[in-house]
């Protein structure tokens, strides 16, 4: 049906659901963000609780018109109405993308509740949701303001140190790890196979079997090495596709120009990726765990080397 032909006892039932549905998400908010960011949850959970409190106000209004039973109808009923994102949704959901969502759900309540204003007669009903249209507007106000007193007690900074940090163990470092393996561990089996062979096709063929193994058993290694329930570290297939994802990734750099038929240009430009990898994991060692970038440096570039120089002994030998 279309919202324009809903009746006023209709346009409250639906203002009754959407309210519940609202303050559930609400709640779902504070929920997945309660152990990690304390701070949001408990605006969610003021936020959940003053959409009950309009729920019931709706109720009220609604049984003194209309009777005890209340039709069930849902946003998805109604055709242009707002829709909610799933509750799936909320799993995945970082403190400041969950503010943003509340504000653009505060935002379509209140211009629900002014065109449904608009389309009733009665004046006890319209005038409860032109009162609803300014509560609305003032939770935006609100959740800024209380946004600014955690902002200013600290609360805010430190739930990004968590994010941060969160951030670090559920993608940087199990990423990290993929990229240093599919980039150093390949050189020795690529390099063996060039210096070998001088056989540009052959050495791109062991150079992509390498990589697309090492990216396989990479992921399958983070994937089981932890469920992520006491180290924080997410969900154990997140962090396997992302570390078998840019393992092969770390590979492929340096074996993709070996699709070019000119041996000595094919390695040339090989070992100017590799040295680009090496310096992008060095770039991110330094930035996301804090490593000083000699250390870095060296850690990465000797071990480069050193598993460098073991693939060309091996081949040329």
């Amino acid at each position: 049906m279309h919202f324009r032909d809903l009746n006023e006892a209709q346009i409250l039932a639906l203002a009754i659901t959407a309210e519940e549905e609202d303050a559930r998400i609400y709640r779902d908010f504070a929920e997945s963000l309660r152990a990690d960011f304390p701070a949001a949850a408990d605006l969610f959970t003021r936020m959940a609780g003053e959409e009950d409190g309009h729920r019931h106000r709706l109720i009220e209004s609604y049984r003194q018109r209309f009777g005890e039973h209340i039709p069930l109808i849902r946003r998805q009923d109604v055709k242009g109405f707002v829709v909610r994102h799933p509750s799936w949704f909320t799993q995945t959901l970082r403190p400041e993308h969950a503010r943003g969502e509340a504000a653009l759900m505060e935002i379509e309540s209140r211009r629900f509740y002014e065109a449904a204003a608009q389309r009733t007669t009665d004046a006890g009903i319209r005038q409860l949701l032109d009162d609803l249209a300014q509560e609305e507007q003032r939770h935006e106000a609100a959740a800024e303001e209380i946004t600014d007193a955690q902002a200013a007690s600290g609360a805010l900074s430190h739930e990004h140190d968590v994010a941060r940090r969160l951030f670090v163990l559920r993608f940087v470092q199990p990423g990290l790890a993929g990229l240093m393996d599919g980039s150093v561990s390949t050189l020795a089996p690529l390099f063996a196979a060039a210096f070998a062979t001088g056989n540009t096709l052959a050495t791109f063929k062991v150079g992509l079997a390498a990589s697309v193994g090492a990216g396989i058993s990479m992921g399958f290694a983070e994937a089981m090495s932890d469920d992520g329930k006491l180290s924080g570290r997410g969900t154990p297939w997140m962090r396997g596709a992302v570390c078998g994802l840019m393992t092969p990734l770390g590979g492929l750099g340096h074996t993709m120009p070996y699709l070019m038929r000119d041996f000595h240009l094919a390695t040339t430009i090989a070992l100017v990726v590799v040295a680009i990898e090496l310096a992008v994991i060095s770039w991110i060692r330094r930035h996301y765990m804090d490593t000083p970038l000699l250390a870095a440096v060296f850690q990465v570039v000797v071990g480069g080397v050193l598993v460098f120089l073991a693939g060309w002994l091996i081949g040329a030998g």
